[in-house]
């Protein structure tokens, strides 16, 4: 439906400047109170007439009619806006454009939920939307409509897996919460899949204080139980016992150490002005054709970087064994195993959202504002990995048997 220019201009007339249109007073306000009682004293009309067509007896009650208004002030993209709510004599009428008990128009609750799940403090929610709609959002509101998602949450921790994952990457990012009245860190475990149509799926997440081989043995048992029984590769950090974990509960998985984990720990030890030539250097490791190869790059790396920087080539060489699997596959697997957007792109957002929340309430409060923040980010994630077609191809060779049929 598109309305005449004659009767837009009727109804800009007077209106000079967007105060008048947008303000307070301004005429967006106007129509929509104007068109919302509309609609619910159409509603009302149509309830009461179909209640005339009903049979009657005589000890029928008198027929129901209007019985005058009651004010309400709801918010919306718009602002706020009083509008009034017609009644019904016996109390039956339930509108459904504007529900009993409802304040906020359907999609101004999501507003705050894009809002915090962008890493928006409280304060930050309640300043951005008084300037973009003029509104008053107290902190309990706020709160109420973000703790509406945990059961959600719940929901979505709980809900069933697909039987195989071609890769599966395991990963941790550390949080500061408030407990027993002081503040200490705690990591929030994630599992990020890719499936087999090759779209990134983020399968679960877990918070705990101390991360050991233990509890990531509840997490894959957890996993296990909500419906995975494969898993073809499994890549981890440095973690001591957790590939023994993994194998423990998915005997089949090829457990590899994972290249972006080792670059990133290698160049923590490196000097701003190295890291772009050590980068290089390492790259020459990791992209090696064979592991004779690698091992060559490895001790060519050494001679070069070790006099400034030992503990690289140390720790490379004492985590080799997980690192070499890599080596076995041919390059379409690679490619699709080393791809730091899997799980760096997927991190850079998690820790710019965690970023203004110095200090969390809660484990749960911490949870949420990650829940919220990868529901967002999985929004982008619609197509699969790159040339994700021959190395499901070169899977299928590879782990012969092990898919679903």
């Amino acid at each position: 439906m598109t309305f005449s220019p004659e009767l837009l201009d009727e109804l800009l007339k007077g209106y000079e400047n967007p105060e008048d249109l947008l303000g307070q007073g301004g005429i967006l306000k106007q129509l929509t109170a104007a068109l919302v009682e509309r609609c619910l004293n159409a509603e009302l009309k149509t309830q009461l007439e179909e209640q005339r067509t009903e049979p009657t007896t005589e000890a029928s009650s008198p027929p129901n009619r209007r019985n005058g208004h009651s004010k309400k002030t709801i918010k919306g993209e718009f602002g706020q806006a009083e509008i009034s709510i017609p009644r019904d004599r016996n109390g039956e009428f339930e509108p459904i454009i504007v529900k009993k008990g409802q304040t906020r128009f359907d999609g101004f609750d999501d507003k705050i939920l894009c809002l915090y799940a962008r890493g928006m403090s409280t304060r930050d929610i309640q300043a951005q939307l008084q300037d973009l709609y003029g509104v008053e959002v107290s902190a309990g509101l706020i709160s109420n409509v973000t703790d509406a998602v945990e059961q959600e949450r719940k929901l979505w921790q709980n809900r069933s897996l697909d039987a195989v994952y071609p890769i599966v990457y395991f990963d941790a990012l550390v949080v500061k919460v408030r407990q027993d009245g002081r503040v200490i860190n705690k990591a929030i475990h994630l599992a990020l899949g890719v499936n087999l149509a090759g779209t990134k799926e983020l399968l679960g997440m877990w918070m705990t204080q101390n991360e050991s081989a233990k509890f990531w043995l509840s997490v894959l048992t957890e996993l296990q139980n909500r419906g995975l029984k494969d898993i073809l590769i499994a890549c981890v950090d440095g973690l001591t016992g957790f590939p023994d974990a993994i194998e423990a509960v998915f005997p089949k998985t090829q457990v590899q150490l994972c290249i972006v984990h080792l670059v990133r720990n290698a160049l923590s030890y490196v000097s701003y002005k190295d890291r772009k030539a050590v980068a290089a250097d390492l790259r020459l490791i990791y992209t090696a054709s064979t592991e004779a190869e690698a091992e060559q790059q490895l001790v060519s790396f050494a001679e070069t970087w070790d006099k400034q920087y030992p503990t690289i080539s140390k720790s490379w060489l004492n985590h080799w064994q997980r690192i070499i699997p890599f080596f076995a596959f041919p390059p379409e697997i690679r490619k699709a195993i080393y791809t730091t957007n899997a799980i760096e792109s997927m991190n850079m957002t998690l820790r710019k959202v965690l970023k203004p929340h110095r200090a969390f309430p809660t484990d749960e409060s911490a949870l949420k504002v990650v829940y919220l923040a990868i529901a967002n980010i999985s929004k982008k994630w619609t197509m699969p990995i790159r040339d994700w077609k021959p190395a499901l191809n070169r899977f299928a060779i590879e782990f012969e048997g092990r898919f679903p049929i």
